[in-house]
């Protein structure tokens, strides 16, 4: 499995309201019609005394890197772009695979 994980700033003078509300209402439509996708996950940043560099992470799950580059070379991922253009401000992405590290049992009880 291999997944696009995208660091997201809103656009200059949207509040953060405005932004969950694009991000998190009208948005996710546009990424359920990639093709090949087979999971999708938002990471709003916690609103918190300190200014965080992003506004939030979303992760995009597909089989292969084959399938990412089918999925964004087409017009809904056209779509998609267009539409992130009215609360994106940047965004910057890497292709991962995910591997778990899991805790030991005394990790997991701090």
């Amino acid at each position: 499995m291999v997944k696009v994980i995208a660091l997201i700033r809103r656009r200059d003078g949207m509040d953060r309201a405005e932004f969950l509300r694009h991000w998190q209402v009208d948005h996710p439509p546009y990424v359920r019609r990639l093709r090949g996708i087979r999971r999708y996950v938002q990471n709003p940043a916690i609103e918190h005394r300190k200014v965080w560099p992003y506004d939030g992470v979303a992760e995009l799950w597909f089989d292969s890197v084959r399938d990412v580059a089918a999925a964004f070379d087409s017009p809904e991922a056209d779509l998609m772009r267009e539409h992130e253009e009215r609360f994106i401000g940047s965004l910057e992405w890497l292709l991962a695979e995910e591997t778990e590290a899991p805790l030991t049992a005394a990790e997991g009880k701090r």
